[in-house]
């Protein structure tokens, strides 16, 4: 598989996979890293982030309903929810989160980037927020902006393995930047032996320097 479709396949189901796995916790318990990369890693996210809030059960189910709507691609019903969780929660940044996501798909992209700089307001080194902004910016071509937002992942989180991948990706598919998509590379595959596609990755770049 090229870098670029395995790029798209991320694109094509990271935030289905992600919502009700790592969201959805991330209101009711604890806010945990979002993934993002083609093989689960067995890794506990939890150890980046926490977000201890005390949440109404109420609100618990409205943000569960948002959730699902968002996995049947409802958006707009999703929005509606999610607007309502965000006004009862106000220092958790989940609902933000999501709002920007679901915002996002429906190509509304001023109310997703003010949903992503709101969940920063709250947690101004947030992984997921970041994460997810910097891929938010790189599909607007806002590259070097993305690659910003990457670095600060990548320096605070080092070992969250979803921003590598994706930092790399941005580096080797947009920005030409081939030393840095092999560190990116690299330390994905360090924490992901098993996984041979990204080692021909970084094998090919290698060459590609080396030619």
């Amino acid at each position: 598989m090229s870098r670029a479709e395995a790029d798209n396949l991320l694109n094509a189901g990271r935030w289905l996979r992600r919502l009700p796995l790592l969201l959805l916790p991330c209101l009711l318990v604890a806010c945990a890293p979002g993934v993002q990369k083609p093989a689960s890693s067995g890794q506990d996210d939890s150890i980046y982030f926490t977000e201890n809030r005390s949440i109404d059960a109420a609100v618990r189910r409205e943000f569960a309903q948002a959730v699902e709507l968002m996995k049947v691609e409802q958006y707009t019903q999703a929005i509606t929810i999610l607007e309502r969780v965000a006004k009862q929660t106000p220092n958790n940044s989940a609902p933000y989160i999501n709002l920007a996501i679901a915002y996002s798909r429906l190509d509304k992209n001023e109310q997703a980037e003010a949903s992503f700089q709101q969940a920063l307001a709250i947690n101004p080194n947030h992984p997921v927020a970041l994460n997810e902004m910097a891929l938010f910016y790189r599909g607007q071509g806002r590259f070097q902006e993305a690659r910003q937002l990457y670095e600060k992942v990548v320096a605070r989180y080092p070992e969250y393995m979803p921003a590598r991948m994706n930092f790399g990706i941005l580096c080797d598919l947009y920005l030409n930047d081939t030393p840095c998509a092999i560190r990116e590379y690299e330390a994905y595959s360090e924490a992901h032996p098993e996984d041979e596609t990204v080692k021909l990755w970084v094998a090919t770049l290698r060459r590609k320097l080396e030619g």
